[in-house]
């Protein structure tokens, strides 16, 4: 019997490519996201078979339960939660930045993300057999920020908190969890990064950018352990990004 997955920010980049290779390692992949659109093309890529396509705001408790329920309806359980959805900023003076935004970015980065684990962990916790795992998009900016990304930087570093709580809850019920923290995968969010972003010496540059394949790969590869063993934190980057050395 398949695999299940939810995969959340599925319309696109990172969440499109996890979600299309989940579902070539033989997953059924619900996806999830705003643009009903965009989550559908991504079924239609993947073929269409096993794939549900579920629009859900992550900022909607009604819409994160519905989702669940729709699930739990079509699959009958669930094994893997990828939280994927985010949101980011101009990069400009956090004073700059509308309190509005800045709603915006911690509700989606880390109320989002906590709200479709407390449902994953409810659903795990219930079923059988039980158990499953919670994977959390969470960005080398859980680590390190770049120049004028307070709002982002700050909704990542909550998202290291989440997983380790998630990891210390979830033993209880057979439910692992980590996170996977990205730097300069190749999507259309990283797109500036081509042409030149602001670095911490308050110069532009170019960085170096990798397939977000690879990226997909290693989500695969978290997913497809047995739960009797984990990652915790994997963080993958373009080599050559200036990552270290920014802090």
């Amino acid at each position: 019997m398949a695999r299940v997955a939810i995969v959340t920010g599925a319309g696109s980049g990172i969440g499109r490519a996890v979600a299309l290779a989940l579902r070539e390692a033989g997953w059924s992949v619900a996806l999830a996201g705003r643009n009903a659109a965009t989550i559908e093309e991504t079924a239609r890529l993947a073929g269409g078979a096993r794939m549900l396509a579920v629009p859900t705001d992550v900022t909607n408790p009604a819409a994160v339960d519905a989702l669940f329920a729709q699930v739990a309806k079509t699959f009958g359980r669930l094994d893997l939660l990828f939280n994927n959805a985010g949101a980011s900023a101009p990069a400009i003076p956090l004073d700059e930045i509308p309190v509005e935004k800045i709603w915006e970015i911690i509700d989606v980065n880390l109320t989002g993300s906590m709200l479709c684990a407390r449902a994953a962990l409810g659903m795990m916790r219930r079923q059988t057999p039980q158990g499953g795992r919670i994977i959390n998009n969470g960005s080398v900016s859980a680590m390190l920020p770049r120049p004028m990304s307070a709002p982002y930087t700050a909704s990542k570093h909550a998202i290291t908190g989440l997983t380790k709580s998630l990891i210390l809850d979830g033993r209880a019920c057979n439910v692992a969890a980590g996170q996977i923290d990205i730097g300069n995968a190749a999507t259309e969010m990283s797109g500036p990064m081509a042409t030149g972003v602001l670095q911490a010496d308050g110069s532009t540059s170019p960085e170096p950018r990798m397939d977000v394949a690879h990226v997909a790969r290693s989500v695969v590869h978290m997913a497809s352990l047995p739960l009797d063993a984990n990652i915790p934190f994997m963080t993958i980057m373009a080599t050559a990004m200036p990552l270290f050395g920014r802090g």
